[in-house]
């Protein structure tokens, strides 16, 4: 009997064609190139993007240290309390508001418009800033601008981490942490010259169009953050659907496991995880004392100023210390990755920092004081790759790892909230005090990575003697019967069986 075969018909070729070319990229010809020019097309997107906005969230969030050397105190009318509590006040509302907006972040599919939404915001209100006329003016701004500050340090950590593998991760993390160390430095630079140049320009004071000139450009380029940013590895419109392929596969074969939340799982259940979890506790006071220890950041100018330069020759010895930081940044980061170690590649950096407050604390030496700033600025290298060692020590399920590092930046910008009262102009210059407490708080955030590094390595241990003893009797059989058909070695099969670990 004759049975006619079966057509095809068009719509069924067309949709054949379509799971096809999503999966074009996953054949072992076409793997590795795929990968590499999916990295590049991101490295060439994503990162610097993030870098530059980075630039301008802290310049825009410093400017305020800036203008107080151009008389911004005088003009209205602030007393020493009044001036620190308007630095300290911008965390009472950074701080908290980066909890709920990574939960935000986790829950959203287009994280693109959510973040350039945020920084069109602060580049507003940081503009707004230079209208104010009193105390009052200026506490307002300062307290509106924490809140969309808060979406983008964390919440661009997060996103990396939702397209970096941990191999890739750290070193993008430098890259991207270097948009602060270089506003630190240009910043600087900037700051003097606008402060030098636009005194008096239609009547308005150098620090008012300092204001005013950032939170313009922060607006502009946050209007283009919108498209240039990626949102997630299934719907990033600029990719195509065999890239978005492989940024899923290629992030759940680093894990072990999908990338992405069950269906079941809340936005509320995320937070309960990550707060029940010890090492996230860990990490938050961690992050904490570091940042105490590293609060001098927000009177680098002023510590500067201690050599007893001119304002603008101030503001141009602030550059060299941080564009050193931002080279020792990536090269750190470049070597974690290579070598998956972290806790000494963040560690090793707050002890040079100590070495630098002993130096500081030993002499006022113009030569020995500003050696002693390029030490200080180096503790932000391992800052760097914080967040980075928290998206590999909870990275699952994604809404978990997402409210931890909420957690541990938001807690942690607490030592900052806590450094803003630490630099008292009444130690100046010699600072001593302030340095004595800076010291304390990196000893103790020592300490507490230490002892993250040993649970990290009990659990690798522990999941070591699971393997091992899943792999006697019968599983040994298996693997055994699965390298003779593969063609490989006992050993070799053994290390593609191996599981996630954590890098510690």
């Amino acid at each position: 009997m004759y049975i006619e075969p079966v057509k095809k018909s068009k719509s069924d070729s067309f949709t054949e064609n379509v799971i096809d070319d999503d999966f074009r990229l996953l054949t072992a010809d076409a793997r590795q190139a795929g990968e590499r020019a999916l990295v590049r097309k991101l490295d060439s997107r994503l990162m610097p993007t993030a870098v530059f906005i980075y630039l301008l969230n802290y310049i825009d969030r410093v400017a305020v240290t800036a203008a107080r050397l151009q008389g911004l105190e005088q003009d209205l009318g602030l007393t020493t309390v009044q001036y620190d509590t308007i630095l300290a006040i911008l965390y009472v509302t950074y701080c908290p508001a980066q909890i709920p907006s990574n939960m935000i972040l986790s829950y959203i599919s287009r994280p693109s418009i959510y973040i350039g939404s945020c920084v069109v915001a602060w580049g507003l209100t940081s503009a707004l800033t230079g209208v104010t006329k009193n105390f009052t003016g200026i506490m307002v701004c300062r307290v509106f601008i924490g809140l969309p500050e808060a979406a983008f340090y964390p919440g661009i950590m997060y996103l990396l981490s939702r397209w970096y593998t941990r191999k890739e991760l750290a070193v993008r993390s430098a890259w991207f942490y270097c948009g602060l160390l270089i506003s630190n430095a240009f910043g600087s630079l900037i700051a003097a010259g606008i402060l030098a140049r636009m005194q008096g320009v239609l009547g308005l004071a150098a620090w008012r169009w300092l204001f005013y000139i950032e939170g313009a450009i922060t607006m502009f380029f946050g209007f283009l953050t919108m498209w240039l940013l990626p949102d997630f590895p299934h719907n990033t419109r600029w990719l195509n659907a065999a890239e978005r392929r492989l940024s899923q596969v290629r992030l759940a074969e680093d894990a072990g496991e999908a990338d992405k939340d069950s269906d079941d799982l809340t936005i509320y259940d995320g937070l309960v995880l990550a707060i029940k979890d010890p090492k996230t506790i860990i990490f938050m006071f961690m992050a904490c004392s570091q940042l105490l220890g590293l609060s001098y950041i927000n009177f680098f100018p002023t510590l500067t100023q201690t050599l007893g330069f001119s304002t603008t020759i101030t503001f141009l010895m602030a550059a060299p210390p941080w564009i050193f930081a931002s080279v020792c940044c990536v090269l750190n980061a470049w070597h974690a990755d290579r070598s998956g170690e972290r806790f000494f590649h963040i560690a090793g950096w707050w002890w040079v920092v100590i070495l630098g407050y002993i130096i500081s604390l030993a002499t006022m030496a113009t030569g020995g004081r500003y050696f002693s700033l390029f030490l200080m600025t180096t503790g932000y290298c391992g800052f760097a790759l914080t967040l980075t060692w928290v998206a590999s020590a909870i990275p699952r399920p994604p809404a978990k790892r997402s409210v931890a590092m909420g957690l541990v930046n938001g807690f942690g910008n607490l030592g900052n909230l806590m450094g803003s009262y630490v630099w008292d102009p009444s130690w100046g210059p010699q600072y001593h005090q302030s340095m004595i407490i800076a010291l304390c708080g990196l000893v103790l955030s020592s300490s507490l990575g230490f002892l993250m590094r040993w649970i990290l390595i009990n659990e690798n241990k522990r999941m070591d003697k699971e393997e091992k003893t899943l792999m006697e009797g019968p599983g040994r059989e298996r693997i055994e019967e699965a390298a003779r058909l593969e063609g490989i070695t006992f050993e070799e099969a053994v290390k593609r069986r191996k599981g996630f670990r954590y890098l510690y």
